[in-house]
């Protein structure tokens, strides 16, 4: 019989890992304008700004796309010195809890906040202030709500997934 971290992903947490390994794909490509911009800098003496700042927008994509991802796979940073010292219902226990109470509540906030920020952004036409820089820059903010609701929607399988564990139903 196939473990919980050994079962193929379905429902939310498929459909999420789906997008967070299209996603990843985003890596390859910051390499390349990193390396790109490396070579019209220090061979050709060529500096864009564009390339620079697409770096960050790259980072921050894959990041965000990235925290979505841990939680889908049960990957998040523990404090693994306190863990490994309780037994396997204990952690579910407080898996359990420090989603509900931190987590959850993490998101809705980061929600509650980047909306109005996305909103505004995209209102104004907001853009880089550099001279030359990007374009339409409420298209990378708004990927920290979208993630966020990729997180909230993680967040609950896997409340979900630690509740059954604790709670597991007898099947005659």
């Amino acid at each position: 019989m196939a473990t919980e971290k050994e079962a193929p992903l379905r429902g939310p947490d498929g459909l999420l890992d789906q997008i967070g390994n299209a996603i990843s794909w985003i890596w390859l490509l910051l390499i390349a304008v990193i390396v790109t911009a490396v070579i019209l800098r220090f061979v050709f003496g060529v500096g864009f700004i564009q390339l620079e700042e697409l770096q960050w927008h790259l980072y921050a994509i894959g990041f965000l796309a990235g925290i979505v991802g841990c939680v889908v796979h049960d990957r998040h940073v523990r404090v693994d010195v306190l863990r490994e010292r309780m037994t396997p219902r204990t952690q579910r226990w407080v898996d359990f809890y420090g989603l509900l109470l931190f987590q959850l509540p993490l998101v809705g906030l980061v929600l509650w906040s980047a909306l109005p920020l996305v909103a505004d952004s995209f209102a104004t036409g907001e853009k880089s202030a550099s001279a030359g820089g990007l374009p339409y820059r409420w298209l990378l903010k708004a990927f920290l709500p979208l993630s966020f609701v990729g997180l909230g929607i993680a967040t609950l399988t896997r409340i979900r997934r630690t509740f059954r564990a604790l709670f597991p139903r007898n099947e005659a």
